[in-house]
């Protein structure tokens, strides 16, 4: 098939790597693929967001920012017209965005397939969030855009529901969780080289990756730890950066822990898979209740022992006791819990972690599962 990939993202997150992973996976099945994105995309380095884009929401009032975003899918819809015209696309597949229907248009415009991935209801998420102003607009536009797909693909069966509510008819929903690419995090991932890098040899490795917030209650982390018996033998190891960040290494010195957790702040996607490697207790501690988190697949295709909130979104892919430990959703005690009773029992470590790795195979958790499936509807 030859195919036409509409995104307006142009920061360089899990996001990117969604995007990336799909493209590639649909080139190795054999299709070709062209790409229509803002150029600034292109410049901006991992783990960062457009520079300009940033400048414009922080400058502008709110509502006038949202006008300009849905003012871009004017301009975003000529470039995609003149590449479907150039190209002459089988199918057209959006990334959802709040305020961009330009890729509806082409639909109506055309009569191309039109294939809708959603990963948040930007709606709901922005009016939480971000103060949403243009609230009408912002409906309208995400419901038509949403209505509008020949077919939607929901990360999550939670957010499924959203999509649902906005009257799109069942037989246009199918739910396309994120995965991994297996090239990338391959299960006998050798991680004795990383261990012994970063000083970890024979220690009981619990492991984070990605933007610390203060609401993903790291610190819960250091004071399960700091109660265990086997304190001396465990080692907490963030990959990632955030606003948290200081928050986590400021308990970890009050309560005596400084020398037990080492924080890398960002990596290149080429180095997650080797630290990840290295946990031996891999930590969700929080995620928003639609979404499909990225880092929970990258655990289980590396195998590592899991541990996450039981909540609806999580249980479409972990089950507690078999793949993973499930923690109380909101409940401190029982997740510090949860981590001192994986510190204490290697071998529940190692068949959970199997498990999980087994799960991907056997559910197609891969960007190219994902891949297959969606372009199978593309060819209905």
């Amino acid at each position: 098939m030859k195919v036409l990939y509409h995104h307006r993202t142009a920061s360089k997150d899990g996001q990117d790597v969604h995007i990336e992973e799909m493209i590639a996976a649909m080139r190795r099945q054999g299709h070709e693929v062209m790409v229509v994105a803002p150029r600034t995309a292109e410049a901006v380095a991992f783990g960062h967001e457009g520079a300009l884009v940033a400048r414009i929401r922080k400058s502008l009032p709110g509502a006038l920012y949202e006008l300009l975003e849905f003012g871009y899918s004017f301009y975003a819809y000529r470039r995609l017209k003149k590449a479907y015209d150039a190209f002459r696309p089988d199918v057209l597949y959006e990334r959802y965005n709040l305020f961009f229907l330009s890729g509806l248009w082409l639909k109506r415009r055309t009569g191309i397939r039109y294939l809708l991935e959603i990963n948040s209801p930007l709606v709901h998420e922005r009016s939480l969030h971000g103060g949403l102003k243009l609230k009408a607009l912002a409906d309208w536009s995400e419901r038509a855009a949403w209505r509008g797909a020949d077919m939607t693909f929901p990360v999550t069966n939670v957010l499924a529901d959203f999509v649902r509510r906005a009257g799109v008819d069942e037989t246009r929903i199918t739910v396309a969780p994120n995965g991994i690419n297996r090239q990338r995090f391959p299960a006998d991932l050798d991680n004795s080289a990383i261990r012994t890098e970063l000083g970890l040899t024979g220690k009981v490795v619990l492991g984070f990756v990605g933007f610390i917030r203060a609401w993903h209650g790291l610190p819960h982390v250091l004071d399960a730890m700091a109660a265990m018996e086997n304190r001396d033998q465990l080692h907490f190891l963030i990959v990632g950066d955030g606003p948290g960040r200081a928050d986590v290494e400021e308990h970890a010195r009050k309560i005596g822990m400084a020398d037990k957790i080492s924080c890398l702040g960002l990596v290149g996607r080429n180095r997650v898979a080797a630290y990840v490697s290295a946990f031996d207790i891999a930590l969700q501690p929080k995620v928003v209740p639609y979404a499909s988190p990225l880092k929970l697949f990258e655990y289980m295709g590396l195998g590592r022992a899991i541990i996450a909130p039981d909540q609806a979104n999580i249980r479409e892919v972990l089950v507690d006791g078999e793949n993973a430990l499930l923690f109380r959703e909101d409940d401190p005690a029982h997740f510090r819990a949860r981590i001192m009773c994986l510190c204490g029992d290697a071998v529940l470590r190692r068949r959970l972690g199997a498990a999980a790795c087994r799960s991907i195979e056997k559910r197609g958790y891969t960007w190219d599962d994902n891949a297959r499936r969606i372009l199978a509807c593309g060819m209905r």
